[in-house]
């Protein structure tokens, strides 16, 4: 299966018991959270040693509760800490990916 086109492409693939292999690890990362598994993402992310790594690694963290360290990987993304909702910046930071 090649890389989603859009966002609910990427939720179709859900109900596959893992992701496609193919796909960059960022989006690997994000389907692992969408399916609950935040060890697996975060495992993923934090050996992503690049801006889109460090926005995943920031969500999961904000997603976990830990607001500082969260600050600290929005701040290596160059990104201001989000105002929207947790669903919502998944949806973002996935639909980004999916565009490159």
């Amino acid at each position: 299966m090649e890389k989603p086109k859009n966002y609910d492409d990427f939720e179709a693939t859900l109900q596959q018991s893992e992701p496609n292999r193919e796909w960059p690890a960022a989006l690997k990362s994000l389907w692992y959270d969408a399916k609950g598994d935040w060890e697996a993402s975060h495992d993923i992310a934090q050996d992503l040693h690049n801006d889109t790594g460090s926005w995943i690694h920031a969500y999961l963290h904000r997603k976990e509760g830990d607001e500082f360290n969260a600050g600290y990987w929005y701040r290596r993304a160059n990104r201001d800490f989000p105002k929207m909702t947790l669903n919502e910046e998944h949806r973002v930071i996935t639909e980004s990916i999916l565009t490159r």
